[in-house]
């Protein structure tokens, strides 16, 4: 069963199409991964799903209707999104951070928000390293996990991710490529926004590739993978060093 299901998704600026009639499908404790060039509507899409731009078609998460749903009321059901620009809190510490991230849970009391911080700070060691230190004197990989674990504080149950390897070395877009990979397998479902689509193909179950605002081919992660127009366009010859799975090929649908 999905825990996300959009179906003919549109988005205009001023008119002009951004995203059409775009469908896709997160299957619970899935990572889904959308690749395409840059100006391809990816950000959009995301932007759309968490109700910062107002869209065409249906969004259902968990089989409610996301139409008239506000951003927090969607946070409320356990939708989460980590963009691109990361949007930290720059001149307040680490742990600040973190506990913001947290706010939603905050009938639960210092305790829970104790268990969340220290899960979080288990899984990224370098910011509990951190913890007094400023956001905004991070360095980008440390703003990543931050961001990152900053969502997670709201535990989420579909976590989306806008680009976490911008600008980031590649030994840090492994680890925190790995880190991704070891949450699925904590329950939490992933919507993955990549434009390193090796790196994104080896860590997911599930991908989409976006062209000109239109998904144009979907299907299983690895045979997208070892498909060579994929290859040709996306892959090149470079390489980030992650986890990959050892299931066999499923199907691929192409939508020219």
């Amino acid at each position: 069963m999905s825990l996300l299901s959009v179906e003919n998704l549109s988005v205009a600026y001023g008119g002009i199409p951004a995203i059409s009639d775009v469908s896709l499908h997160v299957a619970e404790g899935e990572i889904a991964t959308v690749i395409g060039p840059n100006g391809a509507g990816k950000t959009t899409l995301l932007a759309a799903l968490m109700g910062v731009l107002p869209a065409g078609g249906t969004v259902h998460f968990d089989g409610a209707n996301l139409a008239r749903l506000s951003i927090e009321a969607r946070v409320e059901l356990g939708l989460s999104l980590v963009p691109e620009t990361r949007e930290l809190f720059t001149t307040m510490s680490v742990e600040e951070n973190l506990r913001l991230g947290g706010f939603r849970h905050r009938a639960e009391g210092n305790a829970a928000a104790r268990r969340e911080m220290d899960r979080n700070y288990a899984l990224f060691p370098r910011l509990a390293e951190r913890r007094r230190q400023v956001a905004g004197t991070l360095s980008g990989g440390e703003r990543q996990m931050l961001a990152i674990a900053r969502a997670l504080m709201g535990r989420p149950r579909l976590l989306m991710l806008d680009e976490p390897s911008l600008g980031l070395a590649p030994l840090i877009v492994r680890d925190i490529l790995r880190t991704i990979a070891g949450l699925r397998d904590q329950g939490v479902s992933i919507l993955l926004v990549e434009q390193n689509a090796r790196a994104a193909l080896a860590v997911s179950d599930h991908a989409h590739v976006l062209e000109m605002g239109r998904v144009t081919l979907q299907g299983d992660a690895a045979t997208l993978a070892a498909d060579p127009r994929i290859e040709a366009l996306y892959l090149g010859t470079s390489a980030v060093s992650v986890v990959h799975t050892d299931d066999p090929p499923a199907s691929v649908t192409k939508s020219f």
